[in-house]
């Protein structure tokens, strides 16, 4: 019954964020701390399927035409190496689990907000760019996740992008920093559940199926609200338990 729920939930996870441009690194996170993972497998696991989902959401949202290149390329420079140094910086497994559920909780924030439509403003310089990819990389490198949660909002509240821009940037945002952390990962060890393969294949169905939807512009509402009570389980078990 475990391996149903476990599975089940990683296909919510991967179709729901896929479809918004997401990887689902924190949604990953959320399910293996309810599911009682070891802090040293959920990781390089987040990682790994991070990866895979948000280059399948980043050709989706490309193939689509809403890929916007001037914002990406500061947010990058500073991202990659920052999320490099994040992923080797040691973290106690307290730390990392209060850190993660503060971060869940702003993932929960992200999937509850709803964009309304403002005109956008112009692209900022790109210093400020870099500084922000910069921030959002260490914090990403450090709990195993590519970042769109953190940037998503920026953009959105900043009228910086587009919903579907913003989809776009943050699916090769996510893939790029996450190819990163991964490096860096595996010189400090790479665990990963005897159930990888399984995963892998689960997720990467949710995921191509959730970007072709997400690039349709289909609403799926009901999910958004079922993956914000998943969230907000998981974060209460790891802030206050």
């Amino acid at each position: 019954m475990n391996e149903i729920w476990l599975y089940l939930l990683f296909f919510l996870v991967a179709f729901f964020y896929s479809s918004i441009g997401h990887g689902g690194a924190s949604g990953y996170l959320a399910v293996m701390a309810l599911l009682n993972f070891s802090p040293a497998v959920m990781k390089p696991t987040s990682l790994l399927l991070n990866t895979l989902v948000s280059f399948v959401a980043f050709v989706s949202f490309y193939r689509a035409g809403h890929f916007k290149s001037k914002l990406l390329w500061p947010l990058i420079a500073a991202s990659i190496p920052f999320a490099f140094i994040g992923s080797i910086m040691p973290v106690s497994d307290l730390i990392y689990k209060k850190l993660l559920g503060a971060v869940l909780l702003i993932s929960i924030l992200r999937l509850l907000y709803q964009n309304a439509e403002k005109p956008l403003v112009p692209t900022p310089k790109w210093y400020v760019l870099f500084l922000i990819g910069a921030l959002i990389g260490l914090v990403s490198g450090m709990i195993g996740m590519g970042g769109g949660i953190l940037l998503a909002p920026v953009l959105l509240l900043m009228r910086w992008s587009t919903q579907k821009q913003t989809a776009a940037i943050c699916a090769i945002f996510i893939f790029l920093n996450s190819v990163s952390g991964m490096v860096g990962q595996i010189k400090t060890g790479f665990p990963l559940s005897t159930q990888i393969i399984n995963i892998v294949i689960i997720v990467l169905a949710g995921g191509w199926l959730g970007a072709y939807t997400g690039s349709k512009k289909l609403n799926e509402r009901g999910m958004k609200y079922m993956l914000a009570v998943v969230l907000i389980m998981a974060s209460m078990k790891l802030l206050f338990v």
